[in-house]
């Protein structure tokens, strides 16, 4: 019998270098794509799941992510005397009441795997949970999010202890910034969940297995705590989660899972721009202006002369 996944850890203590100077003194997560930060994406997609404690494994600058999911009665105080109504809606529905946050700090920037081992006391011995990467923002059909795909996969497993890591595929080019899983379709590809036989992190030209990515969703069984305490450090010096779960396939069921969705990887500047146009035009209110700035862009193009600014 299936527990109720509970659970989900947020692992937001990066440093996001990427995103220099934006993110220097503050936290690259609470960077925003539209009028939201991409942890609260993130958040909403594990609540929609079925969540009902949100685990953030923070680090250094990272206040404002602890901040923007608590209460601020002074500032509900000041929109209620100024009326207005739809922003204090807005900042009062970001966690319901019924939702527990959790704040764990990791003491060093050891990775991925370590953020993940933080988790540790505030999960039960035998119990699963799934991980979050807000970097990785996933415009799925709404009710279907990528952390409830991965959850329903997990259910209809037979092994209470599998794990499921999401994936997709990418070009040859980008294997060696993934973690790469070799996976056999159990019947046909279009069952879209495989299990997995062997896992690498950054494969070199000669160890590609596939062209197979893990993206930034995974369903954990609590197992895996005590591999992550014994995986080697990389030769970057960090404990990578895809090592762990290596281990881990070689005992119990590890599945990977091909979601339904498009990803936006947002820890990249370009992608990051891209996700907040893209999430613009889902806006009726902002895709009119996107729609006349873009014309004036090809305009422009057309005529070299230079666009006029948007009112």
């Amino acid at each position: 019998m299936h527990e109720k996944i509970k659970k989900a850890v947020f692992p937001v203590a990066g440093l996001g270098t990427r995103f220099y100077p934006a993110s220097k003194a503050g936290a690259k997560e609470m960077m925003p794509v539209v009028d939201k930060p991409l942890v609260q994406y993130a958040a909403e997609e594990a609540m929609e799941a079925g969540i009902e404690t949100l685990i953030f494994i923070s680090g250094k600058s990272k206040r404002s992510i602890e901040d923007h999911f608590d209460r601020d009665f002074s500032l509900e105080k000041h929109l209620v005397r100024s009326r207005k109504s739809q922003a204090l809606a807005r900042i009062q529905d970001i966690v319901p009441p019924s939702i527990n946050c959790v704040y764990i700090r990791q003491p060093l920037p050891l990775g991925l795997g370590d953020a993940v081992l933080q988790a540790e006391p505030v999960i039960d011995r035998d119990e699963t949970f799934v991980v979050v990467l807000a970097d990785d923002l996933i415009d799925a059909p709404q009710g279907s999010g990528c952390t409830k795909q991965i959850i329903d996969v997990y259910h209809k497993n037979p092994d209470p202890d599998c794990c499921v890591c999401a994936v997709e595929e990418v070009p040859s080019k980008d294997v060696h910034k993934y973690g790469i899983v070799n996976a056999q379709p159990a019947d046909n590809r279009s069952a879209q969940v495989w299990p997995v036989q062997d896992l690498v992190e950054k494969p070199s030209k000669k160890e590609i297995v596939s062209t197979m990515a893990i993206i930034g969703r995974y369903v954990l069984h609590a197992g895996l705590f005590e591999l992550l305490k014994k995986t080697p450090k990389s030769v970057d010096g960090e404990v990578q989660l895809t090592d762990a779960i290596r281990q881990y396939a070689q005992m119990h069921s590890v599945l990977a899972a091909h979601y339904h969705g498009k990803r936006y990887d947002c820890g990249n500047v370009s992608n990051y721009l891209i996700a907040n146009i893209e999430y613009g035009y889902k806006r009726p209110d902002i895709r009119q202006h996107l729609d006349r700035y873009f014309e004036s862009r090809q305009k422009q193009a057309e005529s070299g002369s230079k666009p006029k600014p948007q009112q």
